[in-house]
């Protein structure tokens, strides 16, 4: 990256706001630059700028740059240990509720979502509880809504969890009834006002791409988004320092209460 002139990734910065309104000034600048140069290079784009003028024109090149910005990591209980941990949260927060209303955020091709979907359905049926899964890629959205996994990303379920997929040779997908208890909706935790109102926020493994500046508007749009005394879930590496001003407090390691 050192060939191209200074100044090159600031104006694709900033023509890139202005195309997406997003932001890459909260978004960690080594890591994104090294996702995007990637992406520069194997287009044979000459520079930043440049690439930035071929995404007004070329929509499949826009849709691959979103895609290349996001991780997309993900597995059905990932962490299993700390799932276990939601669980009990659940259980009891399904015994004092009539319904249960949760928020995946940043949910990648759903396998957080159906997850969550699994785990509520040990608790309650499935009308008195909805999940909304959201994402900033619209093409992992729609892997997501099709619900169609490889045999290993299934691997480590089981056979309880196993019978919520139908087995289609190399495949499995997520059952109908399932999936009716997920929305998926494309949604930036930068950009867009968050939704409410929710009893428990999923947010795992995405905060650690942000810079402080990005995180702290994150953290106050999840506060504003749980219902009193609501659940935030972050990823191990997500610990929340002054919980107290995104209107959180600590109950439990990697677990947040709203006051």
């Amino acid at each position: 990256m050192s060939e191209l002139r200074n100044g090159d990734y600031e104006t694709f910065k900033r023509l890139f706001f202005n195309l997406t309104g997003i932001d890459l000034c909260l978004y960690k600048e080594e890591q994104m630059k090294r996702r995007l140069n990637t992406l520069r290079m194997r287009h044979g784009f000459s520079s930043f700028e440049d690439l930035a003028h071929h995404l007004r024109e070329d929509h499949a090149l826009l849709d691959e740059t979103l895609s290349r910005m996001t991780i997309n990591v993900t597995e059905f209980f990932r962490n299993r240990q700390r799932w276990t941990v939601l669980e009990k949260k659940i259980s009891q927060m399904a015994s004092r509720k009539g319904t249960i209303t949760v928020w995946s955020a940043a949910c990648s091709t759903g396998e957080e979502a159906y997850s969550l979907a699994i785990l509520m359905s040990k608790y309650l049926p499935q009308n008195q509880f909805s999940i909304l899964a959201t994402d900033i890629d619209e093409k992992v959205l729609q892997r997501a809504r099709d619900g169609i996994y490889p045999e290993l990303a299934i691997h480590g379920l089981n056979a309880d969890e196993r019978r919520f997929f139908i087995n289609k040779g190399s495949q499995f997908e997520v059952q109908p009834q399932l999936k009716q208890s997920v929305h998926f909706r494309k949604h930036d935790l930068l950009l867009d006002p968050p939704p409410k109102s929710f009893d428990l926020i999923v947010c795992r493994n995405v905060l650690i791409y942000f810079t402080e500046e990005g995180k702290q508007s994150i953290y106050h749009k999840l506060g504003q988004a749980l219902k009193p005394e609501g659940i935030l879930f972050v990823g191990s590496t997500e610990q929340i320092f002054n919980a107290a001003r995104y209107q959180l407090k600590a109950s439990e390691t990697f677990f947040y209460e709203k006051l």
